[in-house]
């Protein structure tokens, strides 16, 4: 059986971010088909790593000094290396290689993360200016991964990489017991996501306004000017928003529970695992027309045009009534079935043995 290693230098132990659970959900199961080497950069990912791993240390993957990890790794005799990202340096590797490219969301909007510094912000920005970087570094792996079809499809229509794609879908961990309920008469709606202007939260605002007995609670964190802009929008529009400005896994989870749906009315996505989570626990998924929710919401969720905040309140007023909120409630839990840490592993673990 091969030596498989497991880049976990892109989770974030405080704030765990999407790349964060696509990793650690993996990492979860992986761990549980062979003995994995995980390579790390921060001692406090350490603690959130699966028992019986062993650990590997390299430097932080947005440094300098990340063109010599590969043969810092040589030295380990790993035979196959997954990165849940794409910029995992593969420079004089005696390993195969397998990069992941979650979707193309910054070509079309591109503002770096804020928590880079100014350097790696700049050569984030320049890096998405063309498809060429991009190309270069995907066809300098021996294959790549991407989490949805919908992705995978624009890879191959922006001629990306010659080397194979395997999908490997993201999941949402396992829900506890889901409780039997009606929630056709809640008025909550729920947003757990960030406020980058392309998830165009001001439409669910401009929606909300519209259902003057509904409250929409935001419940990622937020800056304060952010919150004082949207603040001022829904104030104008009389739209009831509740910002919690961050709550535990727990939290998040009673909230699903109590909510009439999870709402998104994003404009861009790379998977969006919110909805999956939400749908796990019977929770109505109203979102966004987009090719990426249709896919991992099938028939199971709600789509609205964000433009059209009447089409948005439609959705919300057909979950009002019983009937339908308790059948979309259970294919919500059908389809959310799809998508499981255990198959994505065992995918991912064949794709690993075979690359």
């Amino acid at each position: 059986m091969r030596k498989i290693a497991f880049d976990a230098r892109f989770i974030k132990p405080e704030y765990p971010d999407g790349i964060s659970r696509f990793s650690l959900g993996l990492l979860a199961e992986l761990s549980k088909l062979t003995d994995l080497t995980v390579v790390v950069c921060d001692a406090r990912v350490e603690t959130k790593l699966p028992k019986g791993v062993a650990v590997v240390w390299a430097g932080n993957p947005t440094s300098a000094m990340e063109i010599f990890t590969a043969r810092r790794l040589n030295e380990t005799g790993i035979d196959v290396l997954f990165s849940p990202m794409q910029t995992t340096s593969g420079v004089g590797r005696k390993f195969k290689l397998v990069l992941t490219l979650h979707d193309l969301i910054y070509y079309r909007h591109r503002t770096p993360p804020k928590e880079f510094n100014p350097l790696v912000r700049a050569v984030w920005w320049l890096y998405h200016l063309s498809f060429t970087p991009q190309r270069i570094v995907l066809n300098g792996a021996d294959a790549v991964v991407t989490v949805s079809n919908t992705t995978k499809n624009q890879i191959i229509k922006h001629r990306l990489t010659k080397r194979p794609i395997s999908v490997i879908y993201n999941a949402a961990d396992a829900a506890e017991a889901v409780p039997e309920r009606d929630n056709s008469g809640s008025r909550i709606l729920v947003y757990m996501g960030s406020f980058i202007g392309y998830k165009d939260v001001e439409a669910l605002i401009r929606g909300v306004s519209l259902l003057p007995e509904h409250t929409l609670v935001c419940l990622s964190r937020i800056s304060l000017a952010r919150k004082a802009e949207l603040t001022a929008l829904a104030d104008s529009l009389g739209a009831r928003v509740q910002f919690e400005n961050g709550v535990s896994e727990s939290e998040y989870h009673q909230w699903l529970i109590k909510a009439q749906a999870l709402v998104t009315a994003s404009k861009d996505e790379g998977f969006g695992i919110p909805v999956v989570e939400a749908m796990e626990r019977g929770t109505p998924a109203v979102v966004s027309n987009l090719e990426i929710f249709r896919e991992i919401g099938a028939d199971a969720a709600s789509y609205f045009n964000p433009e059209d905040p009447q089409s948005f309140v439609d959705q919300i007023n057909r979950l009002g009534k019983k009937t339908a909120w308790k059948s979309t409630s259970q294919k919500s839990i059908a389809q959310a079935a799809k998508f499981s840490w255990q198959k994505s592993a065992s995918d991912l673990f064949e794709l690993l043995n075979r690359v």
